[in-house]
């Protein structure tokens, strides 16, 4: 955690979340220093923030995520991400929801990478003509698509 508070309000914060490294009393320079020390196996990263002096490390970050309600305009704007509930909560909500709907879109790739292959295939020994192979492709395009909408749920 990299933050401007100070140490004992961070400790405090990071303790209730479950964050065991922190660097407090931070100023936003020395932010975006820890931001870019942080070595590329190690990446993507995200910074939280909702204040002016958050909105470098924002744009830094891999992610940025603002906590909206009450932070700044600059905050918000800088962000890839507006929470507008300032609730830390919501982040972990966000990771879960992209983690599972970039699960959901390599699954529909890959789903129509293997229909594709499989019918191909066949295209190859001359059983299928070519005008109902295009249909086909048409179909898997159809399959695809709605496979990937089951990440809607998530959101819903």
């Amino acid at each position: 955690m990299l933050t401007g508070d100070q140490a004992v309000i961070a400790d405090k914060v990071a303790q209730q979340v479950g964050i065991t490294q922190v660097k407090a009393d931070l100023l936003p320079q020395d932010k975006i220093n820890a931001l870019k020390a942080i070595p590329t196996n190690e990446h993507p990263v995200f910074m939280v923030g909702d204040g002016v002096n958050d909105a470098p490390s924002l744009v830094t970050a891999d992610v940025g995520i603002a906590m909206g309600a009450h932070g700044s305009t600059a905050a918000s704007e800088s962000a890839a991400v507006v929470i507008l509930k300032d609730d830390l909560s919501r982040v972990a909500k966000a990771v879960s929801i992209s983690q599972e709907t970039l699960r959901i879109a390599k699954q529909a790739v890959l789903i129509g990478i293997a229909i594709c292959t499989i019918l191909m295939l066949i295209a190859s020994t001359g059983i299928i003509p070519a005008f109902f192979g295009a249909m086909l492709q048409e179909i898997i395009d159809t399959v695809s698509i709605l496979w990937a909408l089951k990440a809607q749920k998530m959101i819903d």
